[in-house]
């Protein structure tokens, strides 16, 4: 998939790599007819950007291209109307702070978690290594207003696994827009292969529990004084939901 890209002389490095799959960094800076100031500039905009990567001495397409994910989907409510869509590079600190808003009582550990590693690798989507992870968001006017995110390991007995994270700003909640994101995130979950979505919240997290309860989730276990939340030993409730 070839993206838009604004700036030319980025927009010919894009599609230029695009096209071949794969290319070796300097080939392509002759090819193009870059100075070496000139290319690593554009190249580390279009990385940032999540566009490009590199692999070795290679420039090869971004994890955000591969990932793919969908169309955008516009949804119109009662109070709100709201868009669903992958997310995007540029999101990055939109969704971090959508994520530390929405977590900020304490109450989805592994969320936090996952806005503490975002904040420190500043790149969205990833594959390969310990875990890879890809985000849908749901957007008003533009603006991130909440999220789902798959992580999965990559290993092979947990192939069929992931684990599910979802949020909503609480000023946009109770219009739908979180089962929307579940159901987005759980159809990219069958879509991959994916068997079995798990979901591990603090026990004190009583809305989040109801929630995916009313949406087929299930208990699977429960690990007493798993967290420490303000002081205080909490048990971690495993939600489970077969796919």
């Amino acid at each position: 998939m070839i993206r838009q890209v604004e700036h030319k002389d980025r927009r010919d490095i894009y599609e230029y790599v695009q096209e071949r799959g794969r290319v070796d960094y300097e080939t392509a800076r002759e090819d193009l007819g870059f100075d070496p100031t000139q290319f690593g500039h554009h190249v580390t905009i279009l990385k940032r950007d999540g566009l490009l990567r590199e692999a070795g001495d290679d420039l090869v397409p971004g994890i955000e291209d591969d990932f793919g994910g969908g169309a955008e989907e516009e949804f119109t409510g009662e109070e709100v109307s709201f868009n669903i869509r992958p997310a995007r590079q540029s999101d990055l600190s939109g969704l971090l702070g959508v994520i530390r808003d929405a977590v900020e009582d304490g109450n989805d550990v592994v969320a936090e978690t996952i806005a503490d590693i975002l904040d420190e690798e500043q790149v969205l989507y990833q594959r390969g290594g310990v875990k890879s992870r890809v985000f849908f968001v749901a957007t008003v006017n533009g603006d991130v207003i909440g999220w789902v995110n798959i992580s999965h390991p990559e290993l092979e007995k947990l192939s069929h696994t992931a684990e599910l994270t979802v949020g909503v700003l609480p000023e946009y909640r109770r219009n739908g827009i979180g089962s929307h994101l579940v159901e987005r995130g759980l159809e990219w979950a069958v879509e991959e292969g994916y068997e079995r979505i798990y979901n591990s919240v603090p026990s004190t997290n009583g809305e989040a529990i109801a929630f995916l309860e009313a949406h087929g989730w299930e208990e699977e276990a429960t690990r007493e004084d798993h967290y420490r939340i303000d002081g205080e030993y909490v048990d971690e409730v495993m939600m489970a939901v077969t796919v």
